[in-house]
């Protein structure tokens, strides 16, 4: 899973056995995001997620450095809200409707946190660097994004991180919940490999309802039962324990399932 080289900003994406691989590529500058790069990462995401080949998606950083934040040079334009274009990137990224997996090297700083915070799950290398540095800048941190990081790593945490700006270690980081694996830089690659054919075997069924629950979404009850009684991968993955094989599961979100 390493990433391809690029010279210039961008979101360069592959899609290869289920998996789109969005890697966030700016070298020059620790892979920080551009206002460009911020504008177009929703909309790449409502692409992918309308690729019935896709199952999963993992966003990484070009090398060693997942990314490093905003690229201020870049949002100088005063007809820009560089809050609103990042916090906008991120819902799309948190609403996208299929499991999501941050793989995180060297530093996630900044919207690269809030970036990794809107993913489902975050794997880490073991040298990977964490922070929320708004409190440096005097920036009021986003409420969603604020809220966001609260209901993953806790008040306190989240407080730590936000007052602070400190950035922490993986150690730290996996104590909180704020990543949930850490690997050798070495494995990270493999593993994430690993984990993702997991993900992209599995029913999408379960998943995306799995996921709008524990989002805490409560109007969509009756359409998940209805989902899962007209879908035919409850039979299959029944007949294929049985049969001591593996499923496929066919049910693939549609366009009302977001």
């Amino acid at each position: 899973m390493e990433p391809p080289k690029s010279p210039q900003p961008q979101l360069a994406h592959t899609v290869e056995d289920g998996v789109a691989t969005v890697v966030i590529s700016n070298p020059a500058k620790r892979n920080a995001m551009t206002a460009g790069m911020w504008r177009a990462l929703p909309e790449l995401l409502a692409d992918l997620a309308r690729d019935r080949a896709v199952r999963t998606l993992v966003l990484t950083g070009e090398g060693k450095t997942f990314c490093a934040g905003a690229d201020i040079s870049s949002l100088r334009d005063p007809g820009e809200d560089p809050q609103a274009l990042a916090v906008r990137a991120e819902e799309a990224l948190a609403g996208f409707p299929k499991p999501t997996l941050a793989v995180v090297r060297g530093y996630c700083v900044g919207g690269g946190c809030q970036l990794a915070a809107a993913c489902d799950l975050r794997f880490a290398a073991d040298d990977a660097l964490f922070g929320v540095t708004p409190a440096k800048l005097g920036i009021v941190y986003p409420a969603a994004s604020t809220r966001r990081l609260a209901a993953l790593v806790g008040p306190a945490a989240a407080k730590y991180l936000l007052f602070s700006g400190e950035l922490i270690d993986t150690d730290r980081a996996l104590l909180t919940g704020l990543v949930d694996e850490v690997l050798p830089e070495s494995e990270l690659g493999r593993r994430a490999a690993e984990f993702t054919r997991i993900l992209a075997a599995r029913s999408q069924l379960t998943q995306c309802a799995a996921k709008e629950f524990t989002a805490g979404r409560t109007d969509r009850d009756a359409y998940w039962a209805a989902q899962a009684r007209g879908s035919g991968d409850t039979a299959e993955g029944v007949a294929a324990f049985l049969e001591r094989r593996a499923p496929r599961f066919d049910w693939t979100p549609g366009p009302t399932a977001g």
